[in-house]
């Protein structure tokens, strides 16, 4: 997950992988062109070189080879790693909405798996006095 997320911090990294998604199956010169002339990045092919073999490490980009030419592809699975790991809390309140149980964004109505709330206290509280510790109390 962290080189996936390094690979998409980078701003020129992001803007070739449009190029990608927009026209896959591109060589570094092609890469090169696009990035120069449409949107005004001109490093060096070493440096765009570099770009793709991080965003090849990430499982973004993978490269194929056909006679002198290696041609680079967009693989954008790697990212759903990201949707799994953080959901779309806006689609999973629609859902919810449409399947009559209401909407989680009233901050009143439980949360999933949440333990119900008891009188007075709440649940860390009990759980630190239990354990002999005091509320706020580290361990």
């Amino acid at each position: 997950m962290e080189e996936l997320l390094k690979a998409l911090a980078d701003p020129t990294r992001a803007v070739i992988l449009d190029e990608l998604v927009e026209h896959t199956g591109q060589t570094l010169f092609e890469i090169c062109n696009r990035l120069s002339s449409r949107h005004g990045i001109n490093p060096s092919r070493q440096a765009i070189s570099q770009h793709l073999a991080v965003l090849e490490a990430a499982g973004l980009v993978r490269s194929e080879r056909s006679g002198r030419y290696k041609f680079h592809y967009v693989d954008t699975a790697p990212l759903r790693a990201i949707t799994e790991r953080w959901p779309d809390t806006e689609a999973q309140d629609s859902t919810r909405e449409a399947d009559g149980l209401g909407s989680t964004t009233d901050p009143d109505a439980p949360r999933p798996g949440a333990l119900p709330a008891s009188k007075g206290k709440n649940h860390e509280d009990q759980s630190c006095q239990r354990a002999g510790q005091q509320p706020g109390q580290g361990a």
